[in-house]
This record gives C-alpha cells, structure tokens and sequence, in this order.
C-alpha cells in the first residue's frame, strides 16, 4: 500500500485548481458567516471576488493564536453549534485555551488525514496501531486512533503514562506501530531496559512521532533502540490537530496534504511571504474544513518548504521538520538559540542520555545558560576526572556550535523529570 487517498499522487495542475477553488470557497464563507473575518478582510480593503489566484492569498490577513482567545470559546466558529459534534482544545502554557470545533465532515476529514501519515509511516489495515498520545481535549490521541480505525486497522487507545503496562501490552498485543512524543519513545526503551524486556518479544516496526522537536540524532537513537523506522509527523490543533503532514520512506521532510491546507513560509519579523527552500515562520490556511477555518494562521514553527519531486510519488509539497518555534526561542546575551540546537550537540557526544533541560537564569544583569544533562550509568560511577573532561567537552563544543558561553552540570541517569507528553525542555528562570 504506497498511499490512501488517491489525491496524495494527484497533477499538480490539478491539485493547484482545487486548492484555488477551494480557497476561494473558504473565504467566501468565513467572510460571509464569521464577524470577525468580515472585518478584517475589511480593513484590508479585501473582498472575497478579489481572489482571483493562489498568488493573492498573501494579501490576507494572518490569523495568531491570540485571535483565537480573544474570540473564546466559540467566536471564530464558521457553523452554528447545532453542527459541530465534537470540541478540542489547546492550553498553551499562558491565557485562556484555544478552542477548536469539529463538523461531522471535520470528523471524517480528519481521520482520512491521519489514514494516510499511517500509510505513509508504512502502515496497513494488518497493522496494531498502539496510541501512547494523550487522550481527552488534546488532538493526538483520538486523532491517531481514529486515523488507524478509518485505515481498517487496530487501534490501542493506551494514551500516556504508566508505560511498564504499555511495554507489558505492547508484547502481549503485538502492537506493531507506535504513535507518541519522541521524548516518551526514548522513555519507552528505556523502562524496557529496566524490565529487561527482550528486543525480540516487540514486534514494532515503525513509529509516528511528533508534538515536539526532535534532531537526526534523536530519530537514530530511537531508531536503534527500538528497532524501527521513525517517522516525524505534524500537526496542530487550531489546524485540525496531527495529519497536517507527515515523512514517507523517504525521510526528506514531511507531505503537507495541500488538498486540506495551504502552506506558506514567512519572514517572522516583516510577514514577508519567503520563497521554497527559505527557513522562515511556518503559516497555513484551512481549505478543507468547516467548523472553524483559519486564515493565513501563524504557528511560530520554523521550517522552510521544498518543492522538488519526492521519488516516493506523492505530489504535495514538503516542509523540512521542525528546527524549533519562533516563540520558544532563547536570546542569550543577543544570540537567538533553540533547544533543538544544544540537542544536536549532545546526541553525539558518547556517554550522554537524550535527557536534558536548559536552565536560564540573570545574575548581575547578565544571561546565564545552564545545560544540564543526564549522564549515563557507566559515566556517572566513573571518576571524577573523567566527569570533568565530559562537562569541558560538553561545553566547548555546544559553545562552539551556538556562539555563547553556557555552564555545564552532569546529572545523575533519571533524575531530570520524564514526561509522558512533550518534554520540558526550558526552564527559563528571568520570567519568574
């Protein structure tokens, strides 16, 4: 099965006058039935006959997540209440949640979305498809399990936490695909370490990550541990949830199903739309989905788009994974610096665990970065000269890849928390 929704391998001719008649679709209606679309195409002196290609999408407005509270709970919504059957929603670390609602069609879109990333990942209706996404108001773990039930194979509906029971029904089930945050995959190889649970006795053959960044050097070590093929997916709620794009075989970035969602990449500081194969601020419109569509709606993820043939067949563009988010990143003493970069560092350096946290403080006026980072077993019980020429590596080479000095602190093996959903990463201490 190479995919499983025939519009994945459609002409692109004909993908781009699907998307521009269902952009225009779009606009007609939240024009027509969202007050707060009605006025800010207004102010921008844009009408929705003044769509006439996809090149005019960038006259649009951007829609933030900042629209999408001001207007809680339901004030974007593009439909009555009668017709939305379900509602999820996004907390964020600050201010009121970002609430999505779904149509029936929503539904079935969506689960089509997720039917294909699975097929994608190398999925089929034989498949045991074992969900350890979180459940509830969050959209990965519903969204995966029905992803995998509308492919015609089995769900798990596990969700996150208690992971010795997971292994435990990972081999007792056969559970042959795993769908979770890269952080609680390595969580997960680790505890079956800690049971001594034979590599042999799971019969996982691929994984569908995502929720939070994750380096090359993570995706090996996951790779290697458990035995499978990684696949980075994405997704986010105000979207649809996961199912917005997804890695092939191929592993050189990840289709974005074009058919549902327009991407573009901007300049984060001017709103500059950037052309293919520039890094920029990742935006998408809503093409396909009625409950709430979003206009040109910023996700301050950095990414780049690229345009080329993917020898894998399907047709829709691609987007480099996620290096990080405009909005999580650390200015240390004028030097922009993401966790994903001290990572990449880290993931080579030998005797190092994928467990670490920055820790940022301001002493005298002055930034202060601190990594700390688990060591592991075999390194900690060594002596502490050995330990000393670790924490100088460490720091000469993540201060050689970022530009700034950082302090260094080795931790004792599962002493930095786990997380059953995305990783805490930073602990930025000058907000306090």
């Amino acid at each position: 099965m190479d995919y499983f929704n025939p519009v994945e391998i459609m002409e692109r001719s004909e993908l781009e006058e699907l998307k521009l008649r269902r952009l225009r679709e779009t606009v007609e209606r939240l024009y027509r039935q969202v007050p707060f679309y009605r006025s800010k195409l207004d102010e921008a002196g844009f009408e929705p006959g003044d769509l006439r290609g996809l090149e005019d999408l960038e006259k649009l407005p951007f829609t933030t997540k900042d629209d999408l509270r001001d207007n809680y709970p339901f004030g974007l919504f593009a439909v009555p209440m009668r017709d939305i059957v379900r509602i999820h929603a996004s907390s964020g670390t600050t201010g009121k949640p970002t609430v999505v609602g779904y149509t029936a069609n929503d539904i079935r879109t969506w689960a089509d979305l997720v039917a294909r990333t699975i097929v994608a990942a190398g999925g089929t209706p034989e498949d045991i498809v074992h969900v350890a996404y979180g459940y509830g108001l969050f959209t990965g773990g519903l969204g995966l399990h029905y992803g995998a039930e509308m492919l015609g194979a089995t769900a798990l509906p596990m969700s996150g936490g208690n992971t010795k029971r997971q292994v435990r029904l990972m081999v007792d089930f056969g559970s042959t695909i795993l769908c979770c945050t890269p952080s609680y995959a390595l969580n997960i190889a680790e505890v079956m370490r800690e049971m001594e649970v034979p590599r042999e006795q799971v019969k996982l053959k691929s994984a569908i990550l995502g929720a939070e960044p994750w380096s090359d050097e993570m995706r090996r070590q996951i790779e290697e541990e458990l035995s499978l093929s990684a696949h980075d997916i994405y997704g986010l709620s105000e979207v649809v949830g996961p199912g917005v794009s997804i890695e092939c075989a191929e592993k050189k970035g990840l289709h974005v199903f074009e058919d549902c969602f327009i991407p573009e990449i901007i300049d984060p500081g001017s709103g500059k739309v950037l052309p293919p194969g520039e890094k920029g601020e990742l935006v998408f419109t809503n093409i396909n989905k009625e409950g709430l569509a979003l206009l040109r709606y910023r996700t301050r993820d950095i990414s780049r788009l690229m345009v080329e043939e993917c020898p894998c067949g399907r047709t829709h563009v691609r987007m480099e994974r996620i290096t990080g988010r405009t909005d999580d990143m650390l200015i240390i003493r004028g030097v922009n610096v993401f966790p994903s970069q001290v990572e990449m560092v880290l993931m080579q350096i030998p005797g190092l665990s994928p467990h670490y946290q920055l820790v940022v403080d301001r002493v005298d006026n002055l930034d202060i970065l601190e990594v700390q980072v688990e060591v592991s077993p075999q390194v900690f019980s060594d002596e502490i000269k050995r330990l000393e020429e670790l924490e100088r590596r460490i720091r000469d080479e993540v201060q050689s890849y970022l530009g700034v000095g950082v302090k260094v602190r080795l931790m004792e093996p599962r002493s930095i928390q786990r997380s059953e959903g995305k990783a805490v990463r930073v602990i930025d201490r000058r907000k306090i």
